[in-house]
């Protein structure tokens, strides 16, 4: 089954019209080229691990994730290629994570990316997604992640109201200025000496040991 193109008609039509629909129709029919995890539940990183093990050339950005120690050691843990694994350390908020990524993405020419959340997080990421990323050209598909208990991030329709306000808001100021996140690499260049001086925590679904110190896979 295709990708659902006609129950999302409002979108491409508040970027431009007819035209913008095109495009975005266009994205849609491409495999997906990126994937963008967002933060709040480790569940996700460790999902992510999967997908780069299964395909390592489809780039991963994780935006505003766990510690990123914490990653790394699930990466490391379930022998996931991390080069094509990029940390976004800027975001705080789910609107952070598209004023973010949203420039990054643009930056590698993609042109569909595969979301991954959570379900509690699912109307809140999508809606504001396909607020911002379609008005840059950019498709965005769903895919959740089963949680256990109660994930990080807690939705409420006072914070889904709230942020989709801003978003609406930010729609309109991304065509003319994207800040870019000055922190930005890949998860194999995380520096593991700083965060041995550093606590870190990870949260106990992730099953990670923390040892007492990082090392290199290749010393």
């Amino acid at each position: 089954m295709g990708p659902q193109i006609t129950q999302h008609a409002l979108w491409p039509v508040a970027h431009g019209g007819a035209h913008q629909a095109l495009v975005l129709g266009q994205a849609a029919r491409q495999p997906v080229d990126a994937i963008l995890v967002l933060g709040g539940s480790i569940r996700r990183e460790i999902y992510a691990a999967q997908l780069a093990r299964a395909d390592p050339t489809v780039p991963i950005l994780i935006s505003g994730g766990s510690d990123e120690p914490c990653i790394w050691l699930i990466f490391q843990r379930d022998t996931a290629p991390m080069e094509n694994v990029w940390i976004d350390p800027c975001a705080r908020s789910t609107l952070d994570n598209y004023r973010f990524s949203t420039p990054i993405l643009k930056k590698w020419n993609i042109h569909h990316v595969k979301l991954i959340t959570s379900g509690n997080h699912r109307t809140r990421a999508l809606a504001l997604g396909r607020t911002i990323l379609s008005g840059h050209g950019i498709w965005l598909s769903l895919e959740l992640v089963p949680e256990a208990g109660r994930p990080g991030n807690q939705e409420s329709k006072l914070k889904t109201t709230l942020e989709l306000v801003r978003g609406l808001g930010w729609m309109v100021v991304s065509q003319m200025y994207q800040p870019h996140c000055q922190g930005l690499h890949r998860l194999s260049e995380i520096d593991l000496a700083a965060w041995n001086t550093q606590p870190y925590a990870c949260e106990a679904q992730g099953r990670v040991s923390m040892p007492r110190r990082l090392k290199p896979l290749n010393p």
